[in-house]
């Protein structure tokens, strides 16, 4: 009897999410890798570079020689040019969008770590004024030493014998 695939049940010894996470992670990589590159001062000089010797090329050289014509407004450069910012706009964007959902997630864990630390603080704020509370009452049960020391001395005033009056007999 062949065993039928059931969907309750899963594959022995597949797992078809990790290599594509995998892959979609390389290309996540390999798109912020082309936004960072293009967005240097090295890639511009480069590519003007590039765009001033092809036209340079394609002037100067003998006919011949020439790939790309000036008469008609160096056709082939232009769509190279075209076809490099045709990726370059949606490489960009994906790893725009890749830095949005990392964001997203830092904003998220700032959130909760917010809430942890402002539940911490309020705690602690309970507890100073609990302690403050019992301290507070247990004073008022306790004799300061300056209460205990004016009891003293009222107490001494009032043993100690009051001078006897001279007697004129």
């Amino acid at each position: 009897m062949a065993r039928s695939a059931r969907l309750d049940t899963p594959r022995a010894g597949t797992s078809a999410a990790r290599p594509q996470t995998a892959s979609r992670d390389r290309f996540g990589r390999f798109t912020e890798w082309v936004a960072r590159a293009m967005g240097t001062p090295a890639f511009l000089v480069i590519l003007t570079l590039f765009c001033v010797l092809w036209i340079s090329w394609n002037t100067v050289m003998p006919d011949a020689l020439r790939f790309d014509d000036a008469a008609l407004g160096f056709t082939a450069l232009t769509l190279m040019l075209s076809l490099q910012a045709s990726y370059a706009a949606p490489l960009i964007l994906l790893a725009q969008n890749r830095q949005d959902d990392r964001d997203r997630v830092q904003i998220e864990q700032d959130r909760q770590r917010a809430e942890r630390n402002l539940a911490d603080t309020e705690y602690l704020a309970r507890e100073i004024v609990a302690l403050r509370l019992a301290l507070e009452e247990r004073n008022e049960k306790l004799v300061t030493r300056e209460v205990l020391r004016q009891e003293l001395k009222s107490l001494l005033a009032e043993l100690e014998p009051e001078p006897a009056e001279e007697n004129p007999s």
